[in-house]
């Protein structure tokens, strides 16, 4: 079987236990062969790249994890929200148990300004875990 023009093989060195633990996690994920998981963490590493560009117009989600009750951080959350309101796309709030709540806020824009955001939100007292997740997007 011919491969396509667009494909280049090339080979990969590794260690025996880790291709074991390689294959096995290619399993539990369904890949059908080792290029196709290999081909999505190169675009994984990639795209969390992307975030270094300051200048890249990216798309993501913030995620954080706090307790409403800590003093002011419902006011500080709002407020920091607020001044970067053209670039939250939805923000959406789960109430997990009686102190605890989950915000998920969705955002678009450059790279510089977005990581700002989300270091000022994951930086506020009261913040138990926050988490930034991005893909890059392109502009037409």
């Amino acid at each position: 079987m011919r491969e396509s023009s667009s494909l280049t093989r090339f080979g990969v060195s590794m260690e025996h236990q880790l291709l074991k633990s390689f294959d096995e996690l290619i399993i539990e994920k369904g890949y059908n062969n080792r290029s196709e998981a290999v081909r999505d963490l190169v675009r994984e590493a990639l795209v969390k790249e992307s975030r270094h560009n300051k200048d890249q117009f990216i798309a993501g989600c913030i995620q954080i994890f706090y307790d409403h009750h800590q003093r002011g951080l419902m006011e500080n959350l709002t407020t920091i929200q607020h001044e970067y309101h053209d670039m939250i796309l939805a923000t959406t709030h789960i109430h997990l148990d009686q102190h605890n709540c989950l915000e998920m806020i969705v955002v678009k824009g450059k790279a510089k300004d977005l990581q700002q955001l989300s270091n000022q939100l994951l930086s506020i007292k009261g913040v138990k875990y926050g988490d930034f997740s991005v893909t890059p997007v392109s502009i037409e």
